[in-house]
């Protein structure tokens, strides 16, 4: 009798997977020391918890078949990706349109300030679920259109292969959405350091993973390793 097992998923000919690394956690907001600026962005370092949390990420990926390291424009996403690229010898590439949401006026720390304090203004951009309900701050339309491009030059780059790429919380959120037609900020909220997992084909971006956390389990809150 011929018989039907289930198997396991396949990547489609063609298709590139992409594991999706948010920035280990960057220093603390200080309203009287503002983060620096790179591009009208907030551009902090990582604090001693994501540089703990950056090796982490290398020892989860330390033995994957990964073909090329993708970071953006700003350094948190560079100095998380640095212990990952020099076990395997890669030379990281900048993919800038994979940079974090604008955040207008609220650039510099400001944003976490206003969330922290639960600011009329960022109620409101969560009940709307619109980043432009912050003044300045990037609409839905031009951040689908970098991140989209962004995405399709990965897959024409790179098919066949598994690349990682280090990016941001609003991005990982982003691209996760527009994947499966939900609310926008349904995907919000990766945690540092954890890890989504995306397979990008021509026609679609399949979701496989969201929010993998399970190599942080020995980063204390200190940046130590357990």
């Amino acid at each position: 009798m011929k018989e039907y097992r289930q198997s396991r998923f396949v990547r489609p000919p063609g298709a590139t997977e992409i594991l999706l690394v948010r920035h280990g956690e960057s220093r603390a907001a200080r309203p009287e020391d503002p983060f620096p600026l790179r591009d009208g962005h907030g551009d902090p370092e990582l604090s001693a918890v994501g540089r703990s949390q950056a090796l982490a990420v290398k020892m989860r990926l330390a033995s994957e078949p990964i073909g090329a390291i993708y970071v953006t424009s700003l350094r948190r996403t560079v100095e998380t990706a640095a212990p990952l690229a020099e076990h395997l010898g890669i030379e990281p590439r900048v993919e800038a349109d994979l940079r974090e949401v604008h955040l207008g006026d609220w650039e510099g720390g400001k944003f976490r300030v206003m969330a922290a304090e639960r600011d009329p203004t960022y109620v409101r951009m969560q009940q709307e679920e619109r980043w432009d309900v912050i003044p300045g701050a990037e609409s839905h339309d031009t951040l689908r259109f970098r991140v989209s491009a962004a995405l399709q030059r990965l897959n024409e780059g790179h098919p066949d292969e598994l690349i990682v790429a280090v990016v941001h919380g609003g991005i990982i959120g982003h691209i996760l959405s527009e994947a499966v037609s939900s609310r926008p900020f349904a995907f919000n909220g990766a945690d540092n350091g954890s890890i989504s997992h995306v397979v990008l084909t021509k026609e679609r971006v399949m979701v496989r993973r969201f929010n993998d956390i399970a190599h942080l389990a020995g980063v204390e809150t200190d940046g130590a390793m357990t």
